[in-house]
């Protein structure tokens, strides 16, 4: 399975840079992963919010396949623990699903178009967090899974 992370904008930190990379690297062994990072359009006009966001929308479709298991993101999508993300991630494998694709939207949000392309959507807690955190939280959680999944130690 490959598994791929399409986010708006650039991680800036290092030290987001080398947590993010470290767990990438760690994905090696269990799954071909990827990170799209795509810029997001600023927003120099509120009332221009909704326009943004669906021409940020049609540039994260783009980079989706049909064929693809597509987990977007959302305040009110559904939270799991990680044993129970394992659980999605090994259903999604057992479905025959060839790539899973999660999707973190902009600060401004996440357009219609690309919340509706969603098969599962995920919320990582009921807290807000910094966009960056939340790609560098999804990347240890997706490593986590697999290390659950193989019975390994890192999970406790």
């Amino acid at each position: 399975m490959k598994i791929k992370i399409i986010a708006l904008g650039k991680i800036k930190e290092n030290f987001l840079k080398d947590g993010i990379n470290e767990f990438s690297k760690r994905l090696t062994p269990y799954t071909n992963f990827e990170i799209f990072e795509l810029t997001p359009i600023e927003i120099k006009d509120e009332n221009l919010k909704d326009k943004v966001l669906s021409q940020e929308g049609e540039k994260i479709l783009s980079l989706i396949k049909p064929s693809d298991y597509v987990i977007t993101l959302e305040i009110l999508g559904k939270q799991l623990s990680s044993e129970e993300f394992a659980k999605k991630i090994l259903d999604i494998t057992n479905q025959g699903v060839s790539e899973v694709v999660f999707v973190i939207g902009s600060s401004c949000g996440l357009a219609p178009i690309v919340s509706n392309r969603a098969d599962f959507k995920l919320s990582l807690s009921n807290m807000t967090f910094l966009h960056q955190f939340t790609r560098l939280i999804l990347t240890e959680q997706i490593y986590r899974a697999f290390k659950i999944l193989n019975n390994e130690t890192y999970h406790k």
